[in-house]
């Protein structure tokens, strides 16, 4: 299939004087056309792996004068920048701001939406200089990023307005001073959290001058992560009406598909929007390549991560600047193998390629962003971490190893080439799995559709409890003040009980020992991270790994990968959070293999659903690492394996599930019945995921059992939330049903392998030979 479709994206934030744009434009002309010669000719194959070529032409800006409203000096600076016109959206902004509204700008990825807070606020502090304002990003790098483009400008100005970071890398020594001094603080809803608004009388200064609130790359804020913030901002609008502010609140965000909803939602106020782009852009293609079928009757396709390394080399053979995104930090390095192989064979130079992901040190991290504005690094390989808007100067491509989960995802993935007007190509490689397959298989879906919603859950029972206990710690919960929506009464009452909170002259105190900030994670289940140690020569921390990661990637004869180097992981000390590796060179890498189980604790709703049942409730799940893989590279063969009893995690979260009776599976072996209901899970959890419109890892899929007197097996199957408590995913799961099931069953039918893939039913080795027609069988018994 070839698909053309123009869609208005815009694409920069400075003009670039002409000479320097031209000749950029001609280097990436010359290298681009060469690639886009070679995918055309490929689509006239027959079932050519290319599915689709989507052209989006450049378009010219819409530019409109300076407000009226807008300062001498902050005109002079643009003017020395080459700026003497806005783009029509950040004209738009300024004058909402100027108005005093609170207020949300969407427009696509290098537009220019900095500017759109960062001139009202420099022009607020020049007319006030006590004016004060607060810059929330999600990353400490963008944070960094978005300060060295601040700082040359307010250089440029010669103001004396002063602005710094302020997060977990800021010494000791220098925030005394930037509490005092700051004008602008630059910060994360981390530190934010639990290290600015538990110690509110120490930022006395900033909390009663705070006039602007930013917050940047708002469509992250969406799940578990969104549901904390909206907390976090909750407890700081509390501060700054207790020191007698009232900040206005401005925020960026990628297109998605209700920015002024989630906006409203993370800060109970009204915003107006700013949604049409103003900014120009060079032409844009972009290419779905899914991998071609290597076993037809298994439905097995050409490894995506192999596939996407030949990708990522016909850049560099064609001297492009890439950025090539993997969904895991495991398929990140694995890649960054293949590829610095490759540079050491002659491909490319040797040290033109770097990986970037969580759990590098932040010096690693600045250099490669260093080095790649400065055109020294031909190529990145990087998780989601680059995903959000930091500067890395001219890029030409962008190539994805899997669907990164959201249609906002990839568009904001894609949008990291062509920063500068240039022409740009992102190339999106298909993984097997079900969700990949449909989405390059429907390109008007996705091409055509509207991207995803952005839905939080700032009530959730366990996240509101984490925060009332942080608001009594920081001021006393005056009786009958509401936090969120359940009654904070009854829930002072609980906490009282167990021994936080104590009632005295109409007001809640806390009285418990603890520092409730430190044991609440805005971003995962536990806050703890394992420090890596290399221990191959002097001791040294090399990395640092979330909670859930080091256990499937730092187990005991693990091999741990860190910038293509294998590392032996010696020993996994858990209760001291640390993990001993040695250097090895080795030729294989290995994947940990858990097990979950689910138990049901409380149904909220049931309902008869054809011929079984449709339930939703809470559940308790447990789970944990039992053994590892070891997978050579390039053959991707299994050439080992080892057990592991790592210690088992415990949640309780909410789930939808399905209640299968003994007669629906008919009389076949129970071998065949549990195929076909994990064949039917994982149709189940493709569906789920797309109507849903949410992360796939954000929803969970296992097998379970009722016990019922004088039944051999009655089965579940559930669809539950990955996050203690839920974040409201089941609940329109089981008002959906019967469209759920209905969905995956024609998915399932679509297909065309025989007895089942990875495209529709999951890895032959896991459903059997007749998990495919089995799947079916219990959907259409459903239906």
């Amino acid at each position: 299939m070839l698909y053309f479709e123009g869609k208005q994206k815009a694409n920069l934030m400075f003009p670039l004087p002409f000479e320097v744009e031209h000749q950029i434009t001609t280097r990436r002309e010359s290298g681009l056309q060469p690639l886009l010669n070679k995918f055309e000719s490929l689509t006239r194959l027959p079932d050519s792996p290319i599915r689709a070529i989507h052209h989006q032409p450049a378009t010219p800006g819409e530019f409109r004068d300076f407000p009226a409203a807008l300062r001498p000096e902050l005109r002079e600076m643009l003017g020395r920048r080459g700026i003497r016109q806005l783009y029509s959206h950040q004209a738009d902004a300024l004058d909402e701001v100027f108005a005093g509204h609170d207020l949300v700008i969407v427009t696509p990825t290098a537009s220019g939406k900095t500017l759109c807070y960062n001139l009202p606020v420099v022009n607020r502090i020049l007319e006030a200089p006590d004016a004060r304002a607060l810059y929330l990003f999600p990353t400490k790098a963008l944070a960094e990023d978005q300060l060295s483009e601040l700082q040359a400008a307010l250089d440029d100005m010669g103001a004396a307005i002063k602005a710094f970071t302020f997060d977990g890398d800021t010494p000791s020594d220098a925030r005394k001073a930037i509490r005092q001094r700051a004008n602008i603080v630059l910060s994360n809803p981390d530190m934010l959290h639990a290290g600015i608004l538990p110690h509110h009388t120490k930022w006395t200064r900033l909390f009663e001058n705070l006039q602007f609130i930013v917050i940047d790359e708002l469509h992250s804020y969406r799940g578990v992560y969104g549901s904390h913030l909206a907390n976090v901002l909750r407890r700081l609008k509390r501060i700054c009406e207790f020191y007698g502010s009232k900040p206005q609140f401005v925020c960026c965000s990628a297109t998605i598909a209700n920015p002024r909803e989630l906006a409203e939602a993370l800060t109970g106020r009204a915003f107006a929007m700013v949604d049409r782009s103003g900014a120009p852009r060079g032409d844009r293609y972009f290419a779905f390549y899914n991998p071609p079928v290597v076993n037809r009757e298994l439905g097995i396709r050409r490894s995506y991560i192999n596939e996407t390394r030949r990708m990522a080399l016909e850049c560099l053979d064609q001297n492009l600047h890439a950025l090539i995104f993997a969904n895991s930090r495991l398929a990140t390095e694995i890649l960054l193998t293949y590829l610095k192989d490759a540079c050491d064979n002659g491909r490319a130079p040797t040290g033109s390629v770097r990986g970037y992901r969580g759990g590098y040190l932040p010096r690693e991290r600045r250099e490669i962003e260093q080095k790649m504005r400065a055109g020294e690094i031909r190529a990145i390989v990087a998780t989601s971490a680059l995903e959000l808007g930091i500067d890395l100067g001219s890029l030409d491509a962008v190539v994805m190893a899997g669907y990164p989960g959201t249609v906002a995802s990839t568009w904001q993935r894609a949008g990291r080439a062509g920063r500068r007007q240039t022409p740009s190509m992102a190339i999106l490689v298909a993984s097997s799995a079900p969700l990949d397959q449909y989405i390059v298989e429907h390109p008007e879906y996705f091409f055509g559709g509207s991207p995803e919603h952005a839905y939080i859950s700032p009530d959730n029972l366990e996240i509101l409890l984490s925060h009332l206990k942080c608001a009594a710690f920081e001021l006393p919960l005056a009786a009958g003040e509401a936090f969120g929506g359940p009654d904070t009464k009854a829930l002072c009452e609980f906490l009282a009980g167990a021994g936080f909170l104590h009632e005295s002259a109409g007001c809640w105190h806390w009285t418990s020992d603890s520092y409730p900030a430190d044991a609440v994670s805005l971003r995962a289940i536990s806050s703890d991270n394992f420090v890596v140690v290399d221990i191959t020569g002097e001791p040294k921390v090399i990395a640092e790994v979330s909670f859930p990661t080091a256990l499937t990637t730092l187990h005991e004869k693990a091999i741990y990968l860190h910038e293509a180097r294998q590392y032996h992981v010696d020993r996994f000390d858990y209760k001291e959070r640390k993990a001993y590796v040695r250097r090895v060179d080795c030729d294989y890498y290995t994947d940990a293999i858990d097990y979950t189980q689910v138990h049901e604790l409380q149904r909220f709703e049931e309902a008869p659903l054809g011929g079984a049942r449709k339930l939703h409730g809470e559940v308790r799940v447990n789970t944990q690492v039992v053994g590892f893989k070891k997978i050579r590279f390039y053959t991707l063969e299994n050439v080992g394996a080892g057990k592991l009893s790592m210690p088992e995690q415990e949640m309780h979260t909410t789930a939808f599930w399905l209640h299968a009776p003994a007669g629906l599976l008919g009389e076949s072996s129970m071998e065949d019945r549990q195929s076909g209901l994990t064949a039917a899970g994982h149709a189940l959890h493709t569906v789920a995921s797309v109507l849903l419109m949410c992360d796939p890892r954000d929803l969970g899929v296992a097998l379970g059992e009722e016990a019922v007197p004088g039944v051999a097996w009655e089965p579940n199957l559930f669809l539950y939330d990955k996050y203690p408590g839920g974040i409201g995913q089941s609940a329109p799961l089981f008002r959906m049903a019967e469209r759920v099931v209905r969905d995956a069953a024609a998915l399932i039918e679509a297909c065309p392998c025989e007895a089942g893939c990875p495209s529709c039913v999951g890895p032959p080795m896991e459903t059997g030979k007749h998990g495919k027609s089995m799947g079916l069988a219990l959907l259409r018994g459903l239906m």
